[in-house]
């Protein structure tokens, strides 16, 4: 092979797994089904067990197998990486104690029961006491990454079903970092003396404490010396940094690198930079976490599948059963109504793909044989595929025309508020009417200082680009009453407006604009009200000129309204999109 084929060589796999994510993926999507599964899917087939296996006596499969799938493993190990610090950033105190009984009493019990029946069930079957820990814990988990999705699509997030479904997989995830550490340190202690364990125990109580230490102290001043740069590969650099040297600190600590970015999640949760470092990390967690799921369909041995059938499909079968039997049981004892228990038994029945990497580690550091833990992985990855079926059977069993009772929103930070973009002067008095007539409301803001301000004020502003879709949809554009636009620079409230409309056809947007010639321009763009500064200015200095005059109030103020309203109908012309929108809800409003 000439030197340019090796090198084109080198970027085979990469080209198979942009191929997977490009044109595959999308296939599962447009026919509704996870594209984790795709992900899975694709890595059997391109694998060493798959096209790889017929490769040797075919060789034309060769250019669509994987050559290096130890390469793309470790790779794939920051998709977990990344999962978990994007966990972390979507958690707060506030949020944790709205969620506790669900989160630390359903999910709870849920992770725990069915750990601790598998794991006697394990010890049966002739594991050792430390294997069928592993084990337990290893299968109890569901899969966050595939039923997510799954909810979402459905529309069924804000569910009953929905809300217990996410805060037992938030509990998991919050499980999986304890259940690595422990895992870590268990094997091999059963001889140390106190003295031995206490010195393996100790990186895990102290590093995490040094991270949350050094993270508090430096973590916001780097983010905000970074955002006033103004540059989003700037941005994004700092993200990245922050996620991967966390999790690097905890590496070199021998713990786990998704300990170290889950603790970086929770640190930056906190400040007002969480929803633009979500919007930034958002594509690199979606890619790797797909070359994870890539990875794991390439490790799926369909050899020992086609050798033991009957215990891995049984296995599978089982688990599923198993835990949504105990699951349903559970639920049916935090007082849920017997089909939406079901719902939800089916829903978290199947493995999870935190029982990949737990299996993973265990067979590693040889708590957990190779023959079982690869037979366990592939039991696990044939229940993942039952996941869509699994969740349509429920949906279709939970279905009742008994209104279930309201439960706190869990899968959104805050109930529906005015999105009040700029949080300048005027931002500012527009939050503090708000504030009056007890109106929630969350400001955004593209300075860094700003958004400090406002924190130490005690509401609640985030630093982002409000122009950015993906932003605002983090921030509650789908729920929002009403956004207004308060920022003094003409293009940026331009280009908020028109995303805004582009999003929510039915939203109302008050936009603030400079002069009658811009205030026409935001009403083309879909602005419901534009306040242009130059006019109100003038009606102002008119209101108080015709009052000391003696001109009686009542008058004046009507005139003044009458003129405001000729205005805006002549800057608000019938076919300007801002104008059909208001029609448009005029006519839902009778």
């Amino acid at each position: 092979m000439t030197e340019h084929g090796a090198a084109a060589g080198n970027y085979k796999d990469v080209i198979l797994f942009l191929a997977t994510a490009g044109v595959i993926v999308p296939l599962f999507k447009r026919f509704k089904i996870s594209p984790i599964l795709g992900f899975l899917g694709a890595g059997v087939v391109l694998g060493p067990f798959g096209l790889g296996a017929l490769a040797k006596t075919s060789p034309w499969l060769a250019p669509f197998t994987i050559d290096n799938p130890a390469e793309i493993a470790e790779l794939a190990e920051f998709g977990v990486v990344f999962l978990l610090f994007m966990i972390g950033l979507e958690l707060s105190w506030e949020r944790l104690k709205l969620m506790r009984r669900l989160v630390f009493g359903l999910g709870g019990a849920v992770t725990v029961v069915p750990a601790v029946l598998m794991a006697v069930l394990a010890h049966a079957f002739g594991q050792s006491w430390g294997a069928s820990a592993g084990i337990g814990a290893a299968l109890a988990l569901s899969s966050t990454a595939v039923i997510m999705p799954a909810l979402a699509e459905a529309k069924r997030l804000h569910s009953e079903v929905g809300r217990a479904t996410f805060s037992v997989l938030l509990f998991q995830d919050l499980a999986v970092a304890p259940i690595l550490v422990a895992m870590s340190l268990a094997h091999g202690n059963s001889g140390d003396s106190g003295w031995a364990v206490a010195w393996k125990l100790a990186p895990a109580i102290v590093v995490p404490a040094v991270i949350l230490l050094v993270g508090r102290l430096l973590l916001r001043p780097m983010m905000k010396s970074v955002a006033r740069a103004k540059s989003e590969e700037l941005f994004m650099a700092a993200s990245l940094l922050v996620v991967l040297g966390t999790g690097l600190a905890a590496a070199v600590a021998g713990l786990s690198m998704a300990l170290g970015a889950f603790i970086a999640g929770l640190l930056l949760a906190e400040t007002e930079y969480r929803h633009e470092v979500e919007v930034v990390i958002e594509p690199f967690k979606g890619l790797l976490l797909g070359l994870f799921f890539l990875s794991v369909g390439i490790g799926l041995d369909l050899g020992r599948l086609a050798q033991q059938p009957v215990l891995i499909f049984g296995a599978a079968i089982g688990l599923i059963v198993l835990k949504a039997v105990l699951t349903a049981a559970i639920a049916r004892l935090f007082k849920m109504r017997l089909r939406r228990a079901l719902e939800i038994g089916l829903m978290l029945g199947a493995g999870g793909e935190f029982a990949f990497v737990v299996l993973n580690q265990a067979m590693g550091s040889g708590l957990i044989g190779q023959e079982a833990g690869e037979t366990l992985i592939v039991a696990a990855t044939l229940s993942m595929f039952a996941i869509p079926g699994l969740a349509a059977l429920g949906e279709k069993l939970g279905k009742s025309r008994v209104p279930t009772p309201e439960l706190p929103v869990m899968t959104g930070d805050e109930p529906p508020r005015v999105l009040v973009i700029g949080y300048g002067r005027v931002g500012l008095m527009v939050a503090d009417m708000l504030d009056r007539h007890e109106i929630a409301w969350v400001a955004i803001d593209s300075s860094p200082r700003a958004a400090e301000s406002g924190r130490k004020r005690g509401h609640t502003v985030f630093f982002g680009d409000a122009a950015r879709a993906d932003f605002m949809a983090r921030i509650g554009l789908a729920t929002a009453p009403a956004v207004v636009v308060t920022m003094d620079d003409a293009e940026a409230v331009e280009a908020v407006v028109a995303a805004a409309r582009q999003a929510r056809p039915d939203l109302i947007i008050v936009a603030r604009a400079r002069d009658a010639r811009q205030a026409a321009r935001l009403y083309e763009l879909g602005a419901t009200e534009a306040v242009p500064e130059t006019v109100e200015a003038s009606l102002q200095l008119s209101e108080a000129l015709l009052v000391d005059l003696g001109v009686p109030m009542g008058l004046v103020i009507a005139s003044v309204h009458q003129k405001r309203d000729d205005i805006r109908k002549d800057l608000n012309r019938p076919e300007a999109l801002g104008a059909r929108v208001r029609r448009a809800r005029d006519r839902a409003g009778r």
